[in-house]
């Protein structure tokens, strides 16, 4: 089986959406932090041997306090944030240990993730040494000015939206940021891209969303009950419809 470990980018600084003074993966979704419902499916899995949680320095000691409970019964490393998303990753890559095949990025801004997604990026990236979950665009894209008039509408067959979990062979994300130089990448895919590096496309969900802003999170309120469960358990309501989206 091949190990991987997990990156969970939480040193944003939350620009856009606070609440209670909070930065987003801090907020309580539902009873749960966002980070924590970001990470926890990752730490349970049997083929990630390493999980760590980069943290913004500004929020460190407030975060090993708040989540001791937390922390003290998972198995996860806290790991000093950077300015930027990029820098943030390759702080956290620096850790990663020397046995570890594949490295899994993931926002910890985005809760709403099931095994079965998981499953599926994780497969790709082990065929094809990178892969990531992305969505189509469907609807009508438009390019604006300064003056927010329209310029062209863009065409959008060829258009997909990424998400995280980004997953990379340890050593090729490795050359790639040894490469970086003053590439400010918004995205682990965009960063291989520089470098022409091929970067798989695996369908995701609608549902992964990132929580941004206010609305988006109480998009994920709504959401999160609406999960696809695990297909073990829907084999015991075998009259149960079936689910439209295949999800």
């Amino acid at each position: 089986m091949a190990q991987f470990a997990v990156i969970i980018a939480a040193a944003g600084k939350s620009t856009r959406f606070t609440k209670n003074h909070r930065k987003k993966p801090f907020v309580e979704l539902k009873g749960r932090a966002v980070w924590l419902r970001s990470a926890e499916l990752f730490v349970n899995r049997d083929d990630v041997a390493q999980t760590l949680v980069a943290v913004s320095p500004d929020d460190m000691e407030w975060f090993k306090d708040k989540f001791r409970p937390n922390l003290a019964f998972m198995d996860v490393e806290i790991v000093e944030g950077g300015n930027e998303r990029a820098d943030t990753v390759q702080n956290a890559l620096a850790r990663v240990r020397s046995d570890i095949e594949f490295v899994a990025i993931h926002d910890a801004a985005r809760p709403l993730l099931v095994n079965e997604w998981i499953d599926r990026i994780f497969e790709a990236a082990t065929r094809t040494n990178a892969a990531i979950p992305a969505v189509p665009v469907t609807a009508t894209l438009k390019r604006i000015n300064e003056q927010h008039q329209i310029i062209e509408t863009v065409p959008r067959e060829e258009i997909w939206m990424a998400q995280t979990p980004q997953v990379f062979m340890r050593q090729l994300l490795l050359d790639a940021y040894a490469q970086r130089g003053e590439i400010n990448a918004t995205d682990e895919a965009c960063l291989l891209e520089q470098f022409g590096h091929p970067v798989s496309i695996v369908p995701g969900s609608p549902m992964n969303i990132k929580i941004t802003t206010g609305d988006d999170f109480r998009m994920a309120e709504a959401l999160l009950d609406a999960l696809p469960k695990p297909k073990s358990l829907r084999a015991l309501h075998p009259f149960k419809d079936e689910d439209p989206f295949g999800l």
